[in-house]
Formats: structure tokens, C-alpha cells, sequence
């Protein structure tokens, strides 16, 4: 018998797990929001989702329905904490995408002081997500310089 890998083939050592009210839906809405590409999902008691995963660029999302006394998605926690956070080859592109599937804007896509160019949404489903595009390579000290002068911005505003 083969070992197995410690880390299976296909995933990273962090993958997100998302409690989902309506889980079916919300993978239809992940592949038309962010391209994601189902990969697998088990029927669960009384018909929900226990368990399914989509790729979206290189790494898998795994999910689940929300199951009373074991897990409980955002909307019934009144919101997510977590902010998913998806690199991508354009940002711009890939945002409107999302807002066009139905996404709420927190943060409209922005050049950021530390090199991404960057946008954050709230999916139909409670959870949050950030959108960047990697411009710029910039040294700790330089974004430490950037971040102060841009705080003192928002502070006038």
C-alpha cells in the first residue's frame, strides 16, 4: 500500500472550509462569481450539502451546509470575522465579475500603499472576500513610509 501524502495532492497546508447556508446555490454562484470549478460534493440528511469543494485558481475551497449544533454560517452569526483573501491576474476584471454575480462592495478596487492593487465584497452568503493583483514589490521600510503618510491621509478625510 502507497503512503499517503501528508498534504493532499490539489490542496495547500491552509484551505478555507465555509459553512453555508444554502450551499448548493452558493457553489453556482462561486463558479459564476470567481470561475470556480467544482470538484466534488456529498449529499448530506435531509438534502443539504455535508461536504464539497471547488477549485478557484490554484487552491481547493472545501464547504458545507450549516448544520444546527455543529456549525453556523454568517448570516446566522450576523456576519464573518474571516476575510478570504484571492490573488488574482486582474483585479479589475475579476471584481466586476463578482459585483455583477451579485456581490456587495466594501472597498472598491484601490492601488494600495504596500503594491496590490485591491477591492473587498461581501458574497450573497455572508462571507467576505478581498480581490488583489500584485503590482509592485515594496520593502518593509518603504510600506511602513506609505502606510503612515496614507493613514495621515484618512485621518484629514
Amino acid at each position: 500500500m502507497n503512503k499517503a501524502k501528508p498534504v493532499p495532492q490539489g490542496f495547500r497546508t491552509v484551505t478555507p472550509h465555509l459553512v453555508i447556508k444554502g450551499c448548493a446555490e452558493a457553489i453556482d454562484w462561486y463558479k459564476k462569481a470567481f470561475g470556480a470549478e467544482e470538484i466534488m460534493r456529498m449529499p448530506g440528511p435531509g438534502g443539504g450539502i455535508m461536504h464539497a469543494e471547488v477549485r478557484i485558481g490554484d487552491s481547493v475551497v472545501m464547504m458545507a451546509e450549516e448544520f444546527p449544533g455543529m456549525s453556523k454560517a454568517p448570516k446566522t452569526l450576523g456576519g464573518s470575522p474571516v476575510t478570504i483573501h484571492l490573488y488574482v491576474e486582474n483585479v479589475d476584471q475579476s471584481f466586476e465579475r463578482a459585483t455583477k454575480a451579485g456581490a456587495q462592495v466594501l472597498m472598491p478596487v484601490t492601488d494600495m500603499f504596500w503594491g496590490d492593487r485591491y477591492g473587498s465584497l461581501s458574497d450573497p452568503y455572508g462571507h467576505h472576500w478581498s480581490i488583489a493583483t500584485h503590482k509592485e514589490d515594496v520593502s518593509p521600510e518603504e510600506c511602513a513610509r506609505r502606510g503612515a503618510e496614507a493613514m495621515k491621509q484618512m485621518g484629514k478625510g
